[in-house]
């Protein structure tokens, strides 16, 4: 009697077991959502369906509302952004960004008319939506990149015969499309719940490009921090203009925090941008983010590593560029000699991006913070723009804090 109990016992205990890791196995199920799928941006081109989807800028913003669980303890969450030309042949800046804020003032309500930005929101005046205030919250970051020269519309060397002659050698065939991937758990606050969410892209062309817009969240246990949202230059709204302000004068940011928070860390993003050959886009200049008046970013962004991202760039220009080797001949011996390579514009090295890459946040550790007022200054030297010329800056900034 007492081994048929204690048989018993045990099996009630391994039930409860497998019952127990059961629901923790359906708890953390990974889910998928998708954000967006075969999503047209462009400008003034093909509008689709606008009932869920909501078009800014002539289409090239699109966003939507959705809705995703709380996690309560926190999750892993992570984005993916594929993206195709639909012919649109030129690189673009691009950002997936996020408003979670109904209680104030954002770019939705301002974009649909409903409200104005805020004055002390603006750069001189006439650039608009760009600080933190009290009642105001810039859209939030969640994904920078920059489209590559023609993926996918140009990729078809049947279609179009004269871009295989394009084509380097190291290059087996153009890709159909670039995909980003990045994670973004730091951020898990503002992308659970109900939140906008929305893609821009600077393009001016009725074809544009497509895009699919997806987030994993793991639904593993992660400690939750929050995010205090600062500046954005990206002008994602109309009456917003190219933030070339950086020439003139410094990004300065005046702010209020409302309790003492520890383990703070800053998050900022830039990218230089226009001006043509010796513009900022190509040029090296030093970014000095201030926190508190203390130095806490000091960087020269840039990226030369640009000719890695050749196959997403089948409609890039490309010349002739003469260069000295050692090779094999046909008798297989090395010999020196002069050769002539193809050197594309999307190999140019630009100021912290390539044609087809995304952009990842540059970090600083800002320790604890105690309640009250705080400064950032952001410090670019800006080349002043003259005639057509469009040197601007791209920058925008977070804190996440426990």
């Amino acid at each position: 009697m007492k081994i048929y109990s204690y048989s018993t016992h045990i099996l009630f205990l391994l039930m409860l077991l497998f019952l127990h890791l059961g629901n923790a196995q359906k708890k953390n199920k990974s889910i998928t959502i998708d954000v967006f799928k075969n999503r047209s941006i462009n400008f003034g081109g093909k509008i689709e369906d606008t009932i869920g989807v909501k078009r800014l800028q002539n289409g090239r913003v699109v966003y939507k509302k959705i809705s995703v669980p709380k996690y309560e303890k926190g999750t892993d969450v992570s984005i993916r952004l594929a993206l195709r030309s639909d012919g649109d042949k030129w690189d673009k800046s691009g950002s997936c960004f996020v408003v979670t804020n109904p209680e104030q003032i954002d770019i939705i309500d301002i974009s649909l008319g409903k409200e104005n930005f805020s004055s002390k929101s603006s750069i001189d005046k006439k650039f608009q939506g760009v600080l933190r205030t009290s009642n105001y919250t810039p859209a939030l970051e969640l994904l920078r990149f920059m489209t590559p020269f023609g993926v996918g519309h140009y990729s078809d060397e049947k279609k179009y015969p004269r871009i295989k002659y394009n084509r380097p050698v190291y290059i087996p065939k153009w890709e159909k499309e670039v995909v980003w991937e990045k994670d973004i758990s730091e951020l898990e606050t503002l992308v659970t719940g109900s939140f906008y969410i929305g893609v821009w892209i600077d393009t001016w062309t009725k074809e544009g490009y497509s895009i699919d817009l997806s987030l994993t969240y793991s639904g593993r246990e992660k400690t939750k921090v929050q995010v205090l949202p600062l500046l954005n230059t990206i002008y994602y709204v109309d009456g917003q203009i190219i933030p070339d302000f950086f020439a003139t004068t410094t990004l300065d940011l005046d702010f209020m925090i409302e309790r003492d928070i520890e383990n703070a860390q800053l998050y900022y993003t830039t990218t230089g941008h226009g001006g043509h050959e010796g513009g900022d886009e190509f040029i090296k200049l030093r970014n000095e983010v201030f926190f508190d008046s203390n130095l806490v970013i000091d960087k020269i962004p840039w990226r030369d590593d640009c000719a890695s991202f050749r196959r997403y760039n089948p409609s890039s220009g490309v010349w002739a560029k003469k260069d000295s080797a050692y090779v094999y001949n046909k008798d297989h011996k090395k010999i020196f000699k002069q050769v002539e390579e193809r050197f594309a514009s999307s190999d140019i090295s630009r100021s912290n991006w390539c044609p087809g890459s995304m952009v990842l946040p540059f970090k600083s550790s800002l320790g604890n913070l105690k309640k009250g007022n705080h400064t950032v200054k952001v410090k670019i030297p800006g080349t002043p723009n003259e005639e057509n010329q469009t040197n601007h800056w791209l920058v925008s900034a977070y804190v996440i804090y426990e």
